[in-house]
């Protein structure tokens, strides 16, 4: 059975897309400015792209599960898989940086607030993309 869709707020998809952009320029600039040696800044860039990978790919297979739509229980296996990976790399690398306990908060924070930001942001995206599809299937119908 599908479900309702209903178009996110301007203000919602703004406030998503504002988290997402702040998330991750302050990750970055927080791995651009510190003094970790390149393979280190290297290791949390990486963990940032798949981190964001990982969530948007969780949240549309449980979305798309949700709506019917066929989801192979791998896929849907290795999105939770990645997601959890991603969380527990960041977590290894900042237990064991040598930096200061307010620097591994700042990255940790930083990272959780760029994926939730990811899924929110893929939310808006599939939900408008939606629902102006129905509306252009409806608008060719009608002519």
């Amino acid at each position: 059975m599908a479900q309702q869709s209903y178009k996110p707020s301007g203000a919602f998809i703004a406030a998503s897309w504002l988290a997402l952009f702040i998330g991750i320029i302050v990750y970055l600039m927080g791995i651009w400015n510190s003094t970790m040696q390149l393979n280190e800044k290297g290791y949390y860039l990486v963990l940032i792209l798949y981190g964001l990978y990982a969530a948007v790919s969780l949240q549309k297979s449980v979305r798309d599960r949700m709506e019917g739509v066929h989801v192979t229980g791998i896929y849907f296996g290795l999105s939770w898989f990645s997601v959890v990976c991603a969380l527990t790399l960041l977590a290894v690398g900042l237990w064991n940086a040598t930096m200061a306990s307010s620097e591994k908060g700042f990255y940790a924070m930083a990272y959780v607030l760029s994926l939730f930001a990811a899924v929110a942001v893929q939310k808006n995206v599939r939900d408008v993309s939606t629902l102006e599809g129905g509306e252009a299937v409806r608008r060719f119908e009608e002519a």
